[in-house]
Formats: structure tokens, C-alpha cells, sequence
């Protein structure tokens, strides 16, 4: 697989959807993770102007500092990116304030910190005539459901959803992107104890790659032990989130 030039009909894609639909800047979010670095990569090198955000929310020094080591070799590397950070933490806490008496469960907490990106990153777009470039990779979107709906999940395009993790992976490579990003363990880094991707899925991407390929196309072997575990785990998230994968249910009125 040559990875320079599908990285060159990635960046094309994007710049002629942009140029299409008259928008003149592309917003990405930085979280210091793997594939929001190759997406912001792919989007910069399209020329056009490139707004990338690092919006810490109670963030982990790690991983904030990741996302600003990312920015920073953006912006030697792109003379059409732009950098900016917005510290959402006050604005969290002024929400979960305001909640307080609801007692949110923690799984909605994390995913408000994922909503509260999602509209300063529409904030940002709409000022700047731009669209939102989203970051989530195949096995995320449309294997496991792994994302927040109307948070991350809420974007406008999607250049990296077609490739599997271990694709993006092989992208990034190419790219050239930093080490420590591609050596850091995935996190979505909506949880206060750190918790890792594979925490909060019960297997790891490679696995989760395999389940996905492996119910597309069966292989027709026997399968070990934890091969069966991790198609079972893999068919569990895949059904309890099938909400945020399928198009939105409507109610169809009978007019006749």
C-alpha cells in the first residue's frame, strides 16, 4: 500500500469538497491521540487555512502537552495552520454546577465534555467559514460505535473513516508523525482516572480490527478462546451502539 499517495487523495478529497461547498478554513480537533494528528496532518497539507484546537477540559498534563507538542510541529511544518488553545474547563465545571441537583452519571459527564467540543469547534467553523474535519477511524464509526453522539460523532466530513486503526496507523507513519503520539496508548480523554481506549472496550484495536473483518468476511477456521471473546465483545458495543451508527429512526406518515 503506498500511504504518501493515498495521503495525497485524501488531502485532495478534502480540499475539493471544501472548495465545492465555497469554505474557505477547515477546523480540526487536537487531542493529542493518533488519529486527530493524522487528520489535522491530511487537512494542512491541503493549503488551505487550518485551524487546530487543543480544548482542555481538566486535561492530563500528558496528554494536553502531546496535543501542543502536535500544534507546534504543525506550525513549523504548515505556514497555513493556526494554533489556538481554549481552555473549556470553566465552562465544564459552570455545567456540571448547573446539573448538580440532576446528578449526571459519570458516563454523561464525560460525554458533555465531548459535546462542549464539538460546538466550540462549530463555534470556530461558523466564524470562520469553515467546516468541522472529524477524526474517527473505521473500526470507531462504524465497528464499535466508539464515539459520542452530537460530540465527536458530530462533524462534517470524514476523511479517515474508511481506514481501519491499524490503516491510520500506517498513515501516520508516512506523515511522519511525532513518535510520542504514535507510541501513546489510544484514550479518549473524557475520564479522570486516564482510562485508556482499551479500558473502556475490553480489547484492543487490533482485535476489534479482526472481529470486523472477520464478521465481513469469515475466515472458517476454528477460532481460539479469547477470538470468541472478542467477537462477542465486538458484536455487544456494535449492537448497543447501533443508535449513533444508523440514520436517525422517523416516523412515516401514512398521506393517503
Amino acid at each position: 500500500m503506498d500511504w504518501n499517495s493515498i495521503g495525497d487523495e485524501i488531502s485532495d478529497w478534502i480540499k475539493d469538497y471544501a472548495e465545492d461547498a465555497g469554505i474557505d478554513s477547515l477546523v480540526v480537533g487536537v487531542s493529542g491521540g493518533i488519529d486527530s494528528a493524522v487528520t489535522s496532518i491530511l487537512s494542512a497539507r491541503t493549503n488551505m487555512h487550518t485551524i487546530v484546537l487543543n480544548m482542555p477540559i481538566h486535561q492530563d498534563l500528558s496528554q494536553f502537552e502531546l496535543s501542543n507538542q502536535h500544534i507546534d510541529w504543525l506550525q513549523s511544518n504548515f505556514e497555513n495552520v493556526e494554533g489556538r488553545t481554549i481552555d473549556l474547563t470553566g465552562t465544564y465545571d459552570a455545567f456540571c454546577e448547573g446539573l448538580s441537583q440532576e446528578q449526571p452519571s459519570p458516563l454523561a459527564l464525560a460525554n458533555s465534555r465531548a459535546r462542549l467540543r464539538m460546538s466550540t469547534l462549530f463555534a470556530i467553523a461558523n466564524s470562520s467559514n469553515g467546516i468541522v474535519v472529524g477524526t474517527g477511524n473505521k473500526v470507531e464509526d462504524f465497528g464499535v460505535g466508539f464515539f459520542t453522539k452530537y460530540g465527536d460523532g458530530g462533524v462534517d466530513i470524514s476523511p479517515i473513516a474508511d481506514l481501519y486503526k491499524s490503516e491510520v496507523y500506517a498513515l501516520a507513519e508516512s506523515l511522519g508523525v511525532i513518535r510520542e503520539i504514535q507510541d501513546t496508548a489510544p484514550t479518549d480523554g473524557l475520564w479522570a482516572d486516564g482510562r485508556t481506549d482499551e479500558d473502556q472496550l475490553g480489547a484492543t484495536y487490533a482485535e476489534l480490527e479482526w472481529a470486523m473483518k472477520e464478521i465481513e468476511n469469515p475466515s472458517g477456521r476454528e477460532h481460539s478462546a479469547r477470538e470468541e471473546e472478542v467477537l462477542e465483545r465486538y458484536l455487544e458495543l456494535n449492537n448497543a451502539n447501533s443508535h449513533k451508527m444508523n440514520p436517525i429512526p422517523v416516523f412515516q406518515m401514512n398521506r393517503r
